[in-house]
Protein backbone atom coordinates (compact mmCIF):
# COMPACT_ATOMS: atom_id res chain seq x y z
CA UNK A 1 0.00 0.00 0.00
CA UNK A 2 1.37 3.63 -0.71
CA UNK A 3 1.87 5.49 2.04
CA UNK A 4 0.84 8.36 0.05
CA UNK A 5 -2.61 9.74 1.16
CA UNK A 6 -3.53 11.93 -1.62
CA UNK A 7 -5.31 12.23 -5.36
CA UNK A 8 -3.57 9.70 -7.52
CA UNK A 9 -3.85 7.34 -9.94
CA UNK A 10 -6.45 4.69 -9.91
CA UNK A 11 -5.07 0.91 -8.87
CA UNK A 12 -7.16 -1.21 -11.12
CA UNK A 13 -6.87 -4.90 -10.83
CA UNK A 14 -4.53 -6.67 -13.19
CA UNK A 15 -5.89 -9.67 -13.82
CA UNK A 16 -5.71 -11.45 -17.44
CA UNK A 17 -8.69 -11.80 -19.71
CA UNK A 18 -8.04 -15.43 -20.59
CA UNK A 19 -9.72 -17.28 -23.34
CA UNK A 20 -12.10 -20.07 -21.93
CA UNK A 21 -11.16 -23.65 -21.42
CA UNK A 22 -12.91 -26.40 -23.67
CA UNK A 23 -15.02 -27.19 -20.78
CA UNK A 24 -16.03 -23.33 -20.46
CA UNK A 25 -17.05 -23.25 -24.61
CA UNK A 26 -18.59 -26.11 -24.41
CA UNK A 27 -21.07 -25.04 -21.75
CA UNK A 28 -21.01 -21.80 -23.83
CA UNK A 29 -22.36 -23.47 -26.92
CA UNK A 30 -24.78 -25.66 -24.87
CA UNK A 31 -26.53 -22.46 -23.74
CA UNK A 32 -27.11 -20.71 -26.85
CA UNK A 33 -29.90 -21.78 -29.15
CA UNK A 34 -28.77 -24.06 -32.41
CA UNK A 35 -30.48 -21.03 -34.70
CA UNK A 36 -28.49 -17.84 -33.02
CA UNK A 37 -26.01 -16.02 -35.14
CA UNK A 38 -22.46 -17.43 -32.82
CA UNK A 39 -21.24 -13.54 -33.73
CA UNK A 40 -24.05 -12.32 -32.33
CA UNK A 41 -23.13 -13.42 -28.87
CA UNK A 42 -20.95 -11.66 -26.28
CA UNK A 43 -18.42 -15.21 -25.45
CA UNK A 44 -16.16 -15.14 -22.50
CA UNK A 45 -13.83 -16.79 -24.92
CA UNK A 46 -12.64 -13.87 -26.51
CA UNK A 47 -14.90 -13.57 -29.58
CA UNK A 48 -16.29 -10.28 -31.01
CA UNK A 49 -19.35 -9.04 -30.58
CA UNK A 50 -20.19 -7.47 -33.36
CA UNK A 51 -24.53 -6.91 -32.27
CA UNK A 52 -25.98 -4.78 -35.26
CA UNK A 53 -27.01 -1.76 -32.09
CA UNK A 54 -23.32 -1.15 -31.44
CA UNK A 55 -21.85 2.03 -33.20
CA UNK A 56 -17.82 2.94 -33.20
CA UNK A 57 -16.99 6.42 -34.09
CA UNK A 58 -14.03 6.69 -36.65
CA UNK A 59 -12.49 10.13 -35.63
CA UNK A 60 -10.24 10.42 -38.12
CA UNK A 61 -7.23 13.17 -37.21
CA UNK A 62 -4.64 12.85 -39.98
CA UNK A 63 -1.44 11.08 -41.13
CA UNK A 64 0.25 8.74 -43.82
CA UNK A 65 -2.99 6.85 -43.50
CA UNK A 66 -4.89 9.51 -45.00
CA UNK A 67 -2.10 10.29 -47.31
CA UNK A 68 -1.43 10.06 -51.28
CA UNK A 69 1.14 10.92 -53.48
CA UNK A 70 1.09 13.75 -55.43
CA UNK A 71 2.08 14.80 -58.82
CA UNK A 72 5.69 15.10 -57.91
CA UNK A 73 5.58 11.59 -55.86
CA UNK A 74 5.57 12.60 -52.11
CA UNK A 75 2.54 11.94 -49.62
CA UNK A 76 0.47 14.97 -48.97
CA UNK A 77 -3.04 14.81 -47.02
CA UNK A 78 -5.55 13.59 -49.74
CA UNK A 79 -8.27 11.00 -47.76
CA UNK A 80 -11.48 11.53 -45.41
CA UNK A 81 -12.39 8.97 -42.49
CA UNK A 82 -15.07 8.32 -45.05
CA UNK A 83 -12.72 7.66 -47.74
CA UNK A 84 -10.85 5.53 -45.58
CA UNK A 85 -13.61 3.45 -44.45
CA UNK A 86 -15.08 2.69 -47.86
CA UNK A 87 -11.15 1.01 -48.48
CA UNK A 88 -12.17 -1.42 -45.19
CA UNK A 89 -14.16 -4.29 -47.00
CA UNK A 90 -16.36 -5.81 -44.28
CA UNK A 91 -15.86 -2.79 -42.38
CA UNK A 92 -19.37 -2.09 -42.09
CA UNK A 93 -20.60 -5.63 -41.11
CA UNK A 94 -19.00 -5.58 -38.15
CA UNK A 95 -21.23 -2.14 -36.88
CA UNK A 96 -22.73 1.54 -37.49
CA UNK A 97 -19.59 3.62 -38.63
CA UNK A 98 -20.25 7.51 -37.73
CA UNK A 99 -16.97 9.77 -38.85
CA UNK A 100 -16.15 12.92 -37.65
CA UNK A 101 -13.18 14.71 -39.77
CA UNK A 102 -11.29 16.64 -36.79
CA UNK A 103 -8.78 17.29 -39.17
CA UNK A 104 -6.33 16.35 -41.71
CA UNK A 105 -2.84 16.61 -40.83
CA UNK A 106 0.47 15.26 -40.68
CA UNK A 107 1.23 14.39 -36.97
CA UNK A 108 3.77 16.41 -36.89
CA UNK A 109 1.70 19.17 -36.58
CA UNK A 110 -0.76 17.57 -33.79
CA UNK A 111 0.29 20.21 -30.58
CA UNK A 112 -1.05 19.40 -26.83
CA UNK A 113 -3.60 21.83 -27.57
CA UNK A 114 -5.21 19.79 -29.76
CA UNK A 115 -4.41 16.66 -27.96
CA UNK A 116 -6.77 18.36 -25.37
CA UNK A 117 -9.67 19.23 -27.91
CA UNK A 118 -9.63 15.27 -29.05
CA UNK A 119 -9.98 14.06 -25.42
CA UNK A 120 -12.68 16.42 -24.55
CA UNK A 121 -14.27 15.48 -27.78
CA UNK A 122 -14.02 11.75 -27.44
CA UNK A 123 -15.33 12.23 -24.32
CA UNK A 124 -18.33 13.37 -25.15
CA UNK A 125 -18.81 10.79 -27.85
CA UNK A 126 -18.39 8.01 -25.67
CA UNK A 127 -21.23 9.56 -23.30
CA UNK A 128 -23.66 8.38 -26.01
CA UNK A 129 -25.29 4.77 -24.90
CA UNK A 130 -25.14 3.79 -28.51
CA UNK A 131 -21.17 3.79 -28.59
CA UNK A 132 -19.72 1.08 -27.88
CA UNK A 133 -15.98 2.81 -28.54
CA UNK A 134 -14.20 5.57 -30.67
CA UNK A 135 -11.18 5.03 -32.89
CA UNK A 136 -9.09 7.67 -33.75
CA UNK A 137 -7.14 7.59 -36.75
CA UNK A 138 -3.88 9.74 -36.73
CA UNK A 139 -0.23 9.99 -37.98
CA UNK A 140 2.43 7.31 -36.58
CA UNK A 141 4.89 9.95 -35.31
CA UNK A 142 3.65 11.16 -32.79
CA UNK A 143 0.94 8.84 -31.89
CA UNK A 144 2.31 7.26 -28.80
CA UNK A 145 1.89 10.74 -27.29
CA UNK A 146 -1.79 11.17 -28.23
CA UNK A 147 -2.57 8.50 -26.76
CA UNK A 148 -0.75 8.71 -23.94
CA UNK A 149 -2.45 12.05 -23.62
CA UNK A 150 -5.90 10.64 -23.82
CA UNK A 151 -5.14 8.00 -21.01
CA UNK A 152 -4.18 10.57 -18.37
CA UNK A 153 -6.78 13.16 -19.36
CA UNK A 154 -10.06 10.79 -18.65
CA UNK A 155 -10.31 11.34 -14.65
CA UNK A 156 -10.80 7.85 -12.94
CA UNK A 157 -14.07 9.12 -12.20
CA UNK A 158 -14.70 9.09 -16.19
CA UNK A 159 -13.51 6.27 -16.74
CA UNK A 160 -15.50 4.33 -14.45
CA UNK A 161 -18.35 5.27 -15.32
CA UNK A 162 -17.84 4.36 -19.22
CA UNK A 163 -15.86 1.36 -20.00
CA UNK A 164 -15.44 2.37 -23.24
CA UNK A 165 -12.40 1.68 -25.45
CA UNK A 166 -10.47 4.35 -27.47
CA UNK A 167 -8.35 2.99 -30.19
CA UNK A 168 -5.16 4.88 -31.97
CA UNK A 169 -4.25 3.59 -35.03
CA UNK A 170 -2.60 4.51 -38.52
CA UNK A 171 -0.17 3.71 -41.00
CA UNK A 172 3.04 3.23 -42.34
CA UNK A 173 1.94 3.39 -46.12
CA UNK A 174 0.49 6.01 -47.93
CA UNK A 175 -3.43 4.74 -49.05
CA UNK A 176 -2.59 4.40 -52.68
CA UNK A 177 0.69 2.86 -51.66
CA UNK A 178 0.68 -1.09 -52.93
CA UNK A 179 0.37 -2.96 -49.64
CA UNK A 180 -1.35 -0.30 -47.23
CA UNK A 181 -1.38 -1.35 -44.64
CA UNK A 182 -4.37 1.32 -43.40
CA UNK A 183 -7.27 -0.78 -44.56
CA UNK A 184 -6.18 -3.67 -42.08
CA UNK A 185 -5.10 -1.72 -39.22
CA UNK A 186 -8.71 0.11 -39.53
CA UNK A 187 -10.39 -3.18 -39.59
CA UNK A 188 -8.84 -4.21 -36.69
CA UNK A 189 -8.75 -1.01 -34.49
CA UNK A 190 -12.86 -1.30 -35.07
CA UNK A 191 -13.28 -5.08 -33.69
CA UNK A 192 -11.27 -3.63 -30.78
CA UNK A 193 -13.75 -0.88 -30.32
CA UNK A 194 -16.53 -3.60 -30.63
CA UNK A 195 -15.41 -5.10 -27.84
CA UNK A 196 -16.63 -4.85 -24.49
CA UNK A 197 -14.12 -3.62 -22.57
CA UNK A 198 -13.12 -4.91 -18.45
CA UNK A 199 -12.36 -3.08 -15.91
CA UNK A 200 -8.91 -4.74 -15.98
CA UNK A 201 -7.68 -4.02 -19.08
CA UNK A 202 -6.33 -0.07 -20.47
CA UNK A 203 -9.12 2.06 -21.87
CA UNK A 204 -6.88 3.95 -24.36
CA UNK A 205 -4.65 1.75 -26.75
CA UNK A 206 -2.66 1.47 -30.14
CA UNK A 207 -3.87 -0.80 -32.69
CA UNK A 208 -1.53 -1.54 -35.13
CA UNK A 209 -0.07 -4.80 -37.59
CA UNK A 210 -3.08 -6.41 -35.36
CA UNK A 211 -1.24 -5.70 -31.96
CA UNK A 212 -2.53 -4.20 -29.06
CA UNK A 213 -0.23 -2.08 -26.98
CA UNK A 214 -1.22 -0.27 -23.71
CA UNK A 215 -0.56 4.03 -24.31
CA UNK A 216 1.55 4.30 -21.38
CA UNK A 217 4.03 1.77 -22.70
CA UNK A 218 3.98 1.89 -26.87
CA UNK A 219 6.82 2.94 -29.12
CA UNK A 220 7.17 4.13 -32.24
CA UNK A 221 10.91 2.10 -32.59
CA UNK A 222 11.29 2.11 -36.41
CA UNK A 223 10.83 4.92 -39.32
CA UNK A 224 9.51 2.73 -42.01
CA UNK A 225 8.49 -0.82 -40.97
CA UNK A 226 4.87 -1.93 -40.97
CA UNK A 227 5.28 -3.47 -37.27
CA UNK A 228 6.80 -0.29 -35.95
CA UNK A 229 5.23 0.22 -33.01
CA UNK A 230 6.50 -2.10 -30.01
CA UNK A 231 6.36 -2.26 -26.09
CA UNK A 232 10.21 -2.01 -24.69
CA UNK A 233 10.43 -4.81 -22.18
CA UNK A 234 6.65 -5.44 -22.03
CA UNK A 235 5.31 -6.22 -24.75
CA UNK A 236 1.60 -5.87 -26.18
CA UNK A 237 -1.51 -6.03 -23.92
CA UNK A 238 -3.80 -8.51 -26.64
CA UNK A 239 -3.95 -9.00 -30.19
CA UNK A 240 -6.67 -8.87 -33.06
CA UNK A 241 -7.60 -12.46 -34.69
CA UNK A 242 -9.96 -12.91 -37.60
CA UNK A 243 -12.67 -13.89 -35.01
CA UNK A 244 -11.42 -12.56 -31.83
CA UNK A 245 -10.08 -9.75 -29.64
CA UNK A 246 -8.03 -11.19 -27.08
CA UNK A 247 -6.44 -9.43 -24.20
CA UNK A 248 -3.58 -11.09 -22.56
CA UNK A 249 -2.74 -8.36 -20.28
CA UNK A 250 -4.10 -5.76 -17.56
CA UNK A 251 -4.12 -2.08 -17.23
CA UNK A 252 -1.24 -0.57 -15.34
CA UNK A 253 -1.51 1.91 -12.95
CA UNK A 254 -0.04 4.27 -15.19
CA UNK A 255 -2.78 3.42 -18.31
CA UNK A 256 -5.19 4.97 -15.36
CA UNK A 257 -6.60 8.92 -15.34
CA UNK A 258 -6.03 11.43 -12.50
CA UNK A 259 -8.60 12.70 -9.85
CA UNK A 260 -8.35 16.05 -12.21
CA UNK A 261 -10.90 17.26 -14.24
CA UNK A 262 -9.96 17.87 -17.86
CA UNK A 263 -7.96 21.44 -17.92
CA UNK A 264 -10.30 23.92 -20.15
CA UNK A 265 -6.19 25.12 -21.52
CA UNK A 266 -2.80 23.69 -21.18
CA UNK A 267 -1.11 26.69 -19.49
CA UNK A 268 2.10 25.07 -18.24
CA UNK A 269 5.39 25.23 -19.91
CA UNK A 270 7.42 22.49 -19.92
CA UNK A 271 10.97 21.39 -22.25
CA UNK A 272 13.04 18.45 -22.63
CA UNK A 273 16.77 18.83 -22.64
CA UNK A 274 18.84 15.74 -23.96
CA UNK A 275 22.29 14.91 -21.84
CA UNK A 276 25.13 14.81 -23.89
CA UNK A 277 28.88 13.78 -23.33
CA UNK A 278 30.66 16.46 -21.85
CA UNK A 279 27.45 18.57 -20.97
CA UNK A 280 28.11 21.43 -19.09
CA UNK A 281 24.36 22.19 -18.81
CA UNK A 282 24.23 25.24 -21.01
CA UNK A 283 20.52 24.55 -22.11
CA UNK A 284 19.34 23.58 -18.69
CA UNK A 285 20.17 27.30 -18.03
CA UNK A 286 18.72 28.41 -20.47
CA UNK A 287 15.24 27.03 -20.35
CA UNK A 288 15.84 28.12 -16.24
CA UNK A 289 15.73 31.39 -17.79
CA UNK A 290 12.38 31.07 -19.59
CA UNK A 291 10.51 31.08 -16.76
CA UNK A 292 9.09 27.64 -17.45
CA UNK A 293 7.35 25.61 -14.63
CA UNK A 294 8.68 22.16 -15.75
CA UNK A 295 12.04 20.03 -16.88
CA UNK A 296 12.48 16.70 -18.69
CA UNK A 297 16.11 15.92 -18.74
CA UNK A 298 16.92 12.84 -20.50
CA UNK A 299 19.85 11.32 -19.23
CA UNK A 300 22.22 7.81 -19.51
CA UNK A 301 21.37 4.79 -19.20
CA UNK A 302 20.09 4.64 -15.28
CA UNK A 303 19.19 8.36 -15.69
CA UNK A 304 22.90 9.36 -14.72
CA UNK A 305 24.43 13.22 -15.91
CA UNK A 306 27.53 14.33 -16.79
CA UNK A 307 29.09 15.91 -13.85
CA UNK A 308 29.31 19.23 -15.07
CA UNK A 309 26.11 19.38 -15.24
CA UNK A 310 24.91 19.07 -11.87
CA UNK A 311 24.89 22.73 -11.00
CA UNK A 312 22.66 24.19 -13.74
CA UNK A 313 20.47 21.27 -12.50
CA UNK A 314 20.42 22.62 -9.15
CA UNK A 315 19.63 25.87 -10.33
CA UNK A 316 16.81 24.96 -12.08
CA UNK A 317 15.14 23.07 -9.19
CA UNK A 318 15.87 26.00 -6.29
CA UNK A 319 14.37 28.27 -8.78
CA UNK A 320 11.10 26.33 -8.35
CA UNK A 321 11.46 24.22 -11.86
CA UNK A 322 9.93 20.66 -11.45
CA UNK A 323 12.77 18.10 -12.79
CA UNK A 324 12.14 14.75 -14.15
CA UNK A 325 14.90 12.60 -15.11
CA UNK A 326 14.16 9.98 -18.08
CA UNK A 327 16.37 7.92 -20.02
CA UNK A 328 17.76 8.11 -23.52
CA UNK A 329 17.74 4.57 -23.47
CA UNK A 330 14.09 2.80 -25.02
CA UNK A 331 13.45 0.82 -22.20
CA UNK A 332 14.46 0.33 -18.64
CA UNK A 333 13.71 2.45 -15.22
CA UNK A 334 15.29 5.05 -13.84
CA UNK A 335 17.11 4.22 -10.41
CA UNK A 336 19.70 5.07 -8.18
CA UNK A 337 21.96 2.45 -8.80
CA UNK A 338 25.45 4.89 -8.55
CA UNK A 339 27.27 6.88 -6.23
CA UNK A 340 29.51 8.84 -8.80
CA UNK A 341 28.98 12.49 -9.24
CA UNK A 342 25.94 13.16 -11.64
CA UNK A 343 24.66 9.99 -10.72
CA UNK A 344 20.60 9.98 -10.11
CA UNK A 345 21.57 9.62 -6.47
CA UNK A 346 22.74 13.14 -6.82
CA UNK A 347 19.43 14.16 -9.00
CA UNK A 348 17.40 12.50 -6.11
CA UNK A 349 19.35 14.42 -3.22
CA UNK A 350 18.48 18.02 -5.17
CA UNK A 351 15.02 17.49 -5.51
CA UNK A 352 14.54 15.85 -9.11
CA UNK A 353 11.75 12.97 -9.27
CA UNK A 354 12.64 10.31 -11.55
CA UNK A 355 10.83 9.42 -14.83
CA UNK A 356 10.37 5.39 -14.41
CA UNK A 357 10.09 3.64 -17.51
CA UNK A 358 8.31 6.81 -19.21
CA UNK A 359 9.87 8.31 -22.49
CA UNK A 360 11.00 12.15 -22.55
CA UNK A 361 8.30 12.69 -24.63
CA UNK A 362 5.24 11.35 -22.45
CA UNK A 363 6.65 12.43 -19.08
CA UNK A 364 6.61 16.27 -20.83
CA UNK A 365 2.68 15.69 -21.37
CA UNK A 366 2.32 14.31 -18.21
CA UNK A 367 4.18 17.71 -16.62
CA UNK A 368 1.98 19.59 -18.81
CA UNK A 369 -1.62 18.02 -17.58
CA UNK A 370 -0.43 18.20 -14.03
CA UNK A 371 0.90 21.50 -13.72
CA UNK A 372 -1.61 22.66 -15.70
CA UNK A 373 -4.28 21.89 -12.97
CA UNK A 374 -5.23 24.41 -10.57
CA UNK A 375 -5.34 22.15 -7.60
CA UNK A 376 -2.17 20.70 -8.35
CA UNK A 377 -0.37 24.22 -8.44
CA UNK A 378 -2.16 25.12 -4.85
CA UNK A 379 -0.52 21.50 -3.94
CA UNK A 380 2.69 22.89 -5.41
CA UNK A 381 2.83 25.94 -3.22
CA UNK A 382 1.38 24.56 0.07
CA UNK A 383 3.79 21.64 0.38
CA UNK A 384 5.91 21.04 -2.56
CA UNK A 385 7.65 17.77 -1.23
CA UNK A 386 4.34 16.14 -0.77
CA UNK A 387 3.53 17.78 -4.23
CA UNK A 388 6.98 15.99 -5.79
CA UNK A 389 6.03 12.52 -3.49
CA UNK A 390 2.56 12.83 -5.57
CA UNK A 391 4.44 13.38 -8.68
CA UNK A 392 7.18 10.52 -8.34
CA UNK A 393 3.80 8.28 -7.27
CA UNK A 394 2.63 9.45 -11.31
CA UNK A 395 5.81 8.27 -12.46
CA UNK A 396 6.72 5.34 -10.61
CA UNK A 397 5.12 3.89 -6.83
CA UNK A 398 8.04 1.93 -6.04
CA UNK A 399 10.48 4.76 -5.71
CA UNK A 400 7.60 6.81 -4.51
CA UNK A 401 7.16 4.69 -1.21
CA UNK A 402 10.83 3.91 -0.52
CA UNK A 403 11.81 7.78 -1.04
CA UNK A 404 8.83 9.32 0.72
CA UNK A 405 7.40 8.59 3.88
CA UNK A 406 4.82 11.63 3.86
CA UNK A 407 1.26 11.07 5.04
CA UNK A 408 -1.44 13.53 4.44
Amino acid sequence: MNPIQMPHLTAEGTEMTKLGTGTEKETISQQIEPEVDITEEVLDDGYLDVMEDKTVVIFAVGGTIATKKDGEGYLVPAASGEELCKKVPGLDDLCNIEVINFSCVQSTAVTPEMMLEISKQVQEILKRPDVSGVVITHGTDTLEETAYFLSISLSDEFQNEYFKPIVLTGSMRGADAVGADGPANLLASVKVACHDVKEDIPRVVVCMNNEIHAASRVQKVHSDNIAAFKSPSWGPVGYVDDDLVYFRAGALDLDMGFNFPTPEKLTAKVGIVKAVTGDKGELVDYFTSQNIDGLVIEGFGRGNLPPEMMPSVKKAIDSGIEVVITSRTPAGRILDSYGTPGSVKDSIQLGAVMGGESTSAKVRLLLLYILSQPKAQELRREDPELFRAYLQECLDPVLSERLFSIKA
